[in-house]
């Protein structure tokens, strides 16, 4: 007896001195308030779209084939060109003998063919095709090839960690990765172009529709029709990756972002996101802190072709709280670059904008210049400080 409770006493001795970093490794990680969601994926993350808080996370950093959730970035660089008026949607994109000889999820273009940049948006969206991404690549940077390297430079401006773009669809390709949360993050930048989800949220739409040949889309995400709210984004698989998803619902103005990688099929894949929605809906809420196209303040900029640059709220700012959290002393300040100087690029991040619970700060939110400014000429350097002397 008196061996048995030296033992277990050499045994405490020895657990009190291990690093609390090891003990914690050996302890299970908690999920969102011990909710077992998405017990079946391999990685998965449940995030709030408008602050990226993070309410429920599992091994959402590990680097695993995305699939076709690479889409998410194809669509951002495309958004992006459609807002700085490089395409419009009725421009003719052109199908090379390459992007028409992708394998895989495709809207089977045709070496030649010409569709607009609409139609093309919504063969990706929808129905996932491999060859509409490569296509809208060519058109955008001449080829996939440097396509997927602006794919990589904007995975870097958004601080993704994890993620490695090979090509513009998702195909398996060496050094292809990303992570749940990586994916959650451009998610989050794909729905600050609101437009997007008149195309991810369709069930189905037709395209060459007043060809002999139309072709019927359907939306490869089935959870735009059967959950309530939701209206995107990318669903993905190949056999090594399984069955992913990068999602999102909005109720209430409440929009969530929900990722699920490596599922063994799609009843469980819609299943465990389902399960996702539904627990952040029923456990929060947001607070609205500006609406979309208000204003948020102006900021100079020195040596600027413009002076002042107004600042307007491009999507809506919220904060997550817990159901039947008060509300009272919850502020926001805006606290912008004091030396501005062109020139500035159109989505530069220029400040931001914090969000307190009396002192304490809930969340910041990245202000980005809403416009390029180009360095002034010097007669209209002169003119202006003339007229500032004068005034």
């Amino acid at each position: 007896m008196k061996r048995i409770k030296s033992a277990i006493t050499l045994l405490l001795a020895v657990m009190a001195a291990m690093p609390a970093a090891v003990m914690a490794e050996e302890a299970p990680k908690p999920g969102a308030g011990g909710a077992d969601l998405a017990p079946s994926a391999r990685s998965a993350i449940l995030m709030d779209a408008d602050s990226g808080t993070i309410i429920f996370e599992k091994n959402s950093h590990d680097k695993l084939p995305p699939a076709s959730i690479t889409k998410v970035m194809t669509m951002i660089l495309v958004m992006e060109a459609l807002d700085e008026g490089r395409i419009k949607l009725t421009d003719k994109v052109a199908t090379s003998e390459y992007a028409a000889s992708m394998g895989g999820s495709q809207i089977f273009l045709e070496p030649g063919e010409e569709m607009t940049v609409n139609d093309m948006l919504k063969g990706i969206a929808l129905a996932s095709g491999n060859d509409a991404s490569v296509a809208m690549a060519e058109k955008l940077a001449g080829t996939e090839q440097e396509f997927v390297r602006l794919m990589n430079e904007k995975a870097a401006q958004l601080g993704l960690k994890n993620t490695q773009f090979a090509n513009a669809n998702g195909l398996p390709a060496e050094n292809h990765f990303s992570s749940a949360h990586d994916i959650a993050v451009m998610s989050r930048e794909l729905l600050k172009h609101s437009e997007i989800t008149k195309y991810t949220g369709l069930y189905q739409d037709y395209l060459r529709k007043d060809s002999e040949k139309p072709f019927w889309l359907v939306n490869t995400n089935k959870l735009v029709r059967f959950y309530s709210g939701a209206d995107g984004l990318k669903t993905g698989y190949t056999s090594e990756a399984k069955f992913c998803l990068t999602a999102t619902a909005m109720r209430d103005q409440f929009r969530i972002i929900a990722v699920v990688m490596g599922e063994p099929n799609t009843k469980t894949r819609n299943a465990e996101v389902s399960q996702m929605f539904d627990y952040a809906f029923a456990q929060y809420s947001n607070l609205p802190i500006l609406k979309k196209g208000e204003e948020i303040g102006t900021v100079r900029v020195a040596k600027g072709s413009v002076a002042e640059l107004k600042l307007v709220a491009k999507h809506p700012y919220s904060i997550l709280l817990k159901k039947g959290t008060k509300t009272e002393d919850i502020r926001h300040e805006l606290r912008l670059d004091a030396n501005l100087s062109a020139p500035v690029k159109i989505g530069q991040p220029i400040g931001k904008l914090i969000v307190f619970q009396g002192d304490k700060v809930l969340t910041e939110f990245a202000v980005e210049a809403p416009q390029s400014v180009e360095k002034a000429g010097w007669w209209t350097l002169f003119k202006r400080t003339c007229t500032e002397l004068f005034t």
